[in-house]
């Protein structure tokens, strides 16, 4: 079944029609089959031509943990198609979309666990950046829980990465400040230590995470770090923007 349910996924993706929640499907499914399940997905996307450019943590705030019943972080893979260069969103690309203010760091040297820690990504770090994620869902209404969103790929999207590159070493990353606006409305507000008490703390999980598969994390990518807050849904039309601290404004619309 899990070669099974990686297709559905995958279809579900290219058709833009979600499908049922496959843990519903088979509830024998464990994290371990999830990951597999994204794995196969990952291939399959490399072999039809995408490229890696970097790793996405999920659910590592406790907003984002109570929104979909889930008590645990994730992973998904990010790929160079998802990265959103002029902050327009084609909402037909997606399927029901939900947007998420975080930081994230740029790699200029491997990271590879089993025991990283956080000064180890502080000092692999080349810069930070504000970033949006627009999360996505292949499974209908939103209605997972960590196995439907961990096979998933980490209920990915795609990405838009601010302009102003901070340095580590200028800035608290837990005292990061986050105010999220939709449409001119505050929406919600974050900080650095909402996602596990530090940005940086979540990628040397993620590092750590990802020595079970014996993935690393290599210098050039992008590491998205986990929502500030929780994720408002999008349509078109929709303008958000997230006001951060020392990184000032970043906004997407959706069009």
């Amino acid at each position: 079944m899990i070669e099974d349910f990686s297709k559905m996924l995958f279809e579900a993706q290219e058709s833009k029609k979600p499908i049922d929640q496959i843990s519903a499907m088979d509830p024998s499914l464990t994290i371990e089959d999830a990951y597999k399940i994204q794995m196969i997905n990952v291939e399959r996307k490399l072999s039809n031509g995408e490229v890696i450019c970097g790793k996405k943590i999920g659910l590592t705030s406790l907003a984002m943990q109570n929104m979909l019943g889930v008590s645990q972080p994730d992973f998904g893979h990010l790929f160079k198609s998802m990265e959103i260069e002029d902050n327009l969103v084609k909402i037909d690309s997606m399927l029901q979309p939900k947007t998420e203010a975080e930081i994230a760091f740029v790699l200029k040297k491997d990271l590879k666990g089993p025991n990283v820690n956080v000064s180890d990504v502080l000092d692999a770090t080349d810069y930070v950046v504000a970033a949006f994620e627009i999360v996505d869902s292949r499974v209908k209404d939103w209605k997972i829980n960590i196995i439907d969103t961990v096979a998933d790929n980490a209920s990915s999207g795609c990405y838009y990465l601010g302009s102003k590159k901070l340095k580590v070493s200028e800035i608290s990353l837990p005292d990061i400040e986050m105010s999220l606006y939709k449409n001119g409305e505050f929406v919600n507000k974050g900080t650095g230590r909402d996602v596990l008490g530090d940005p940086a703390y979540c990628v040397a999980w993620l590092a750590n995470k990802l020595s079970e598969f014996d993935v690393t994390l290599y210098s050039g990518e992008v590491i998205l770090s986990g929502a500030l807050s929780a994720a408002p849904p999008a349509k078109k039309g929709d303008v958000f923007e997230a006001r951060l601290s020392e990184f000032g404004n970043i906004v997407v619309e959706f069009v």
